[in-house]
């Protein structure tokens, strides 16, 4: 995390774990890899398959998705991730998703739907019916089309 090529970067990933020791000491919680791991963000992960992290740590990240097509690659599984981080903050600063202009279109959530799916499938297809089983994402755009 101090390679000179993650300069440009502010060493990000970095600086992201130091920022979870602190919280985790100003806390009084001990320092473990695990609370290390699941304190970082969307935005940590993505940046693993960002080029200059990704080719430090040896390509490793992509092996998380066992099942993708051969076409897949770093820079393909980044842009869906990064995809999917910017729909997110959509959503979290409620910013209309199913617009373009003053006309209804959901064409970019279903198309969101899909790149999660998709990921989801490349890493445990055997959740997929899980997650069918909670999506009504179908139905809420199938309701607003029909406004």
């Amino acid at each position: 995390m101090r390679n000179p090529s993650l300069a440009h970067s502010h060493y990000f990933l970095r600086s992201s774990v130091i920022k979870t020791e602190n919280k985790l000491n100003r806390r009084g919680i001990p320092i473990t890899n695990g609370k290390i791991i699941s304190d970082q963000t969307f935005g940590f992960w993505i940046a693993l398959f960002l080029a200059h992290h990704y080719s430090l740590i040896g390509g490793q990240p992509i092996q998380i998705f066992i099942n993708k097509p051969a076409v897949e690659d770093r820079a393909s599984i980044y842009s869906k991730l990064d995809d999917i981080r910017k729909f997110r903050n959509r959503v979290n600063h409620c910013e209309p998703l199913c617009f373009n202009g003053n006309n209804i279109d959901c064409t970019e959530t279903i198309s969101i739907r899909a790149k999660l799916y998709d990921l989801i499938s490349w890493i445990e297809p055997e959740l997929v019916p899980f997650f069918e089983s909670i999506d009504n994402v179908q139905s809420k755009v199938d309701n607003i089309m029909r406004i």
